[in-house]
């Protein structure tokens, strides 16, 4: 059965007997994008790599197509639908762009690679250099292509534009803006850039010390300004990339 849905229940999580985040609740179906915002340290992260099999769940459930996956390892999170770009986006710099994301096909066809060219044009002028030679938007470009490579129904994306030129960050976000919108790519976004989390996300989850201070619509949140000064603390920033109106970001 294909994924139709990523649901963390009350979920309690962290790493080597250390709580990180407590009773957190999300959920993004195929087609649907949810943003994750905070500080730092108010565990986005850690509520990416807890839907990955990447921390000691301590209690909760984390549920894909109503499965409770809690105890399943990674691998088979992969193959049931999930995909993840992490921040330090982990591509084989001592391999080409095209075998890099050979690695990402789990045994699908080599035609997939045209969907990956289609959507970064770029990659396919670098697809015979090697890792190590690609900027770090294309570095990036690569992992988020890799990634797809899989044909994930739900993608996570852990600061997708760190580090990145703002004209680069608005191409990468309009690239994955179209792929979600045609091809039903459910998408969970944690971002420093406030500002184009709110504008990219129909659903947000802000964190707070580990603990959720508000799940729900965007519009809603939008609607309370002084949540969002007092939980993470927003100043404006007329450059932030992405965005072409003055967007709010960390402090």
């Amino acid at each position: 059965m294909s994924l139709t849905e990523l649901a963390l229940r009350n979920a309690v999580a962290g790493y080597a007997g250390t709580t990180v985040l407590e009773n957190v609740d999300l959920s993004v179906k195929r087609g649907e994008r949810v943003g994750i915002i905070g500080r730092n340290g108010a565990g986005k992260t850690t509520t990416l790599a807890t839907a990955m099999g990447l921390t000691q769940q301590i209690s909760g459930q984390v549920l894909l197509n109503g499965v409770d996956v809690s105890t399943m390892p990674t691998a088979e999170r992969s193959r049931r639908g999930l995909g993840y770009v992490p921040q330090t986006r982990d591509i084989f710099k001592s391999m080409t762009v095209r075998d890099n994301l050979r690695t990402g096909l789990q045994g699908g066809p080599d035609a997939r690679l045209d969907e990956a060219y289609a959507l970064f044009p770029r990659l396919h002028e670098r697809r015979n250099n090697f890792g190590n030679e690609l900027s770090g938007g294309e570095q990036q470009m690569l992992s988020i292509a890799r990634a797809l490579m899989g044909q994930p129904d739900i993608l996570l994306l852990d600061e997708p534009l760190e580090g990145l030129a703002p004209v680069v960050a608005q191409e990468l976000m309009v690239s994955l803006s179209t792929f979600s919108s045609q091809r039903g790519l459910g998408c969970v976004l944690v971002e420093q850039h406030v500002g184009l989390v709110l504008d990219f996300a129909s659903s947000i989850l802000l964190l707070e010390r580990g603990r959720p201070a508000f799940w729900g619509p965007t519009e809603e949140l939008k609607k309370r300004p002084e949540l969002l000064a007092s939980a993470i603390g927003l100043k404006s920033n007329a450059s932030s990339p992405a965005s072409r109106s003055a967007a709010p970001q960390l402090a």
